[in-house]
């Protein structure tokens, strides 16, 4: 079913009954205020927005991620922030400070971007940190044939669906995010192999936040690898987070990517975890992906 908006050259179809919707007849490089507000308004509804067949240069996609907000700068010094002739992975000197390259792609056996082409696990961009990103906005400029989808969780519904009592139970508890390992499982330079979840290192959240801008409550989990519910023995924390987890990734929740050329999608970071399929490292699948600054989670 498709939802008229006010403007009647734009589309919005819902993707999925819990999350995600598609966003039609718009061009994002030539973005009039009126639009981007319209596109804003369903983007705090349904989470994730997805907009086809667009041709977007760098600097395009960090016009219309800065419409949501100031633009965080790219984590860490990624191994894609190199100089390339690939226009694929080549990015702009002006960019290099916003613009992350996400691929598999090797040149003279050196990983030109983050990630490879294995598994993300379910999480939530950078939450190790103490102020996470609001969003995250990721452009498809190679695909391979299959594999690579990316998944979306609704995190409003994984609260809601929670019996009172657990919710009351969670309502002032906070859990440690770990900064030592990145969506794949890598261990971060620095850090040291988790053997006890309370010596987990990164920033503790509540593990009910409030949107800011919508006021709504939701699961905020991050990642589940060595994360701890802070004042808990480490077997109760470990069965709590379970029985959380398995809500947070109910099927019913969730809405699925499957990646075209010129795709690009934008989600609600602090409300929508996400994960990555693996895919086949004989083809190239090459993303360039902007991030949104946030405010501290409570």
């Amino acid at each position: 079913m498709s939802i008229a908006i006010s403007d009647p050259g734009i589309v919005v179809r819902p993707l999925d009954r819990a999350i995600g919707a598609d966003i039609g007849n718009v061009n994002l490089a030539a973005l009039d205020d009126a639009t981007f507000r319209m596109i804003e308004a369903v983007w705090l509804d349904r989470l994730v927005l997805r907009f086809r067949d667009q041709d977007l240069s760098d600097a395009d996609l960090m016009n219309f991620s800065r419409r949501f907000g100031a633009l965080d700068r790219v984590p860490t010094r990624a191994a894609g922030q190199v100089s390339t002739d690939d226009p694929r992975l080549a990015i702009a000197p002006e960019a290099r400070e916003f613009v992350t390259v996400i691929s598999n792609v090797k040149i003279d056996g050196k990983s030109i971007g983050n990630l490879g082409n294995y598994e993300s696990h379910w999480h939530t961009d950078m939450s190790y940190g103490d102020v996470p990103p609001m969003a995250s906005a990721l452009y498809g400029i190679e695909v391979p044939p299959s594999g690579g989808n990316t998944s979306f969780a609704n995190m409003y519904a994984a609260y809601q669906g929670l019996d009172e009592e657990t919710k009351q139970r969670i309502a002032e508890l906070k859990c440690v995010h770990d900064a030592s390992r990145n969506s794949v499982g890598e261990l971060r330079r620095g850090f040291e192999e988790v053997t006890d979840p309370r010596q987990t290192r990164g920033a503790v959240h509540p593990i009910v936040r409030t949107h800011p801008a919508t006021g709504r409550k939701c699961l905020f989990l991050g990642r589940r690898r060595n994360a701890y519910v802070v004042g808990l023995p480490v077997e109760e924390s470990e069965a709590l987070l379970e029985r959380l987890w398995a809500e947070a990734s109910r099927p019913e929740y969730c809405w699925t990517q499957v990646w075209s050329k010129n795709d690009l999608v934008i989600w609600d970071n602090r409300c929508a975890m996400h994960r990555r399929d693996a895919f086949d490292g004989n083809y190239d699948r090459v993303m360039h992906r902007t991030q949104i600054c946030g405010d501290k989670p409570y």
